[in-house]
């Protein structure tokens, strides 16, 4: 699809707020302040196909950690969820999102998704909040501690991301976009800024084994 429209007044965008608030810093910029943002953030929504069927479904995740750079994203999971089961049958289908309800900023990420199981992975980024999520069954086994079976870890590796950073404060938004409205034209109060999946192989290869417990 072209970027641009043909109208009486001559060649335009034909998304005019993508346009005027697009940018393309370099690339250790673009990463590390995606990675910064979803840091801060922590809490984010997990969108996966369902594993007998179609219907896609977002969960509520909190970040556990960061590996290659800060680009791949580390969560907590039981095993024994629903969630584990989607990303079994459907790992390429997986996205995270993050917003920032203040300032309006947001975050998405898509790519593929493994489920590790490991002891010593497990171990690496276990937190003892989790004993919060998966209670203790009284047998000695399912305690919600490290050794917990039922505690897997989700990896995401980013293939695609997208995010907006707010460039003016909530009142020079606001005030921006009334005089948008009345202009009719597209204010310029965000940063766009999207990585596509050779930049995220380039940032891996060079940080590869760069890991961050959260």
């Amino acid at each position: 699809m072209s970027s641009t429209i043909k109208t009486s007044s001559g060649t335009q965008p034909v998304d005019p707020y993508k346009a005027k608030n697009y940018e393309n810093p370099p690339l250790d910029q673009k990463v590390n302040d995606l990675v910064h943002f979803i840091s801060e953030i922590k809490y984010g929504m997990l969108t996966t196909k369902a594993s007998d069927g179609d219907h896609l479904t977002s969960r509520c995740m909190a970040l556990a950690g960061k590996e290659n750079g800060g680009i791949d994203l580390i969560f907590h999971t039981n095993l024994f969820s629903g969630k584990t089961m989607d990303l079994t049958v459907h790992p390429q289908e997986t996205n995270m999102s993050f917003l920032d309800p203040v300032s309006g900023s947001w975050a998405s990420v898509s790519g593929s998704a493994s489920i590790l199981a490991e002891p010593e992975i497990v171990h690496k980024y276990y937190s003892p909040t989790l004993k919060a999520w998966l209670g203790d069954l009284g047998d000695g086994v399912h305690d919600g501690g490290p050794n917990d079976p039922r505690i897997g870890v989700i990896r995401v590796e980013a293939k695609l991301a997208t995010y907006v950073l707010a460039a003016r404060g909530a009142i020079g938004r606001a005030v921006e976009t009334a005089k948008g409205a009345i202009k009719g034209e597209t204010p310029a109060i965000n940063k766009i800024r999207e990585l596509s999946v050779e930049e995220l192989a380039q940032w891996r290869m060079l940080h590869k084994g760069e890991n961050e417990p959260q």
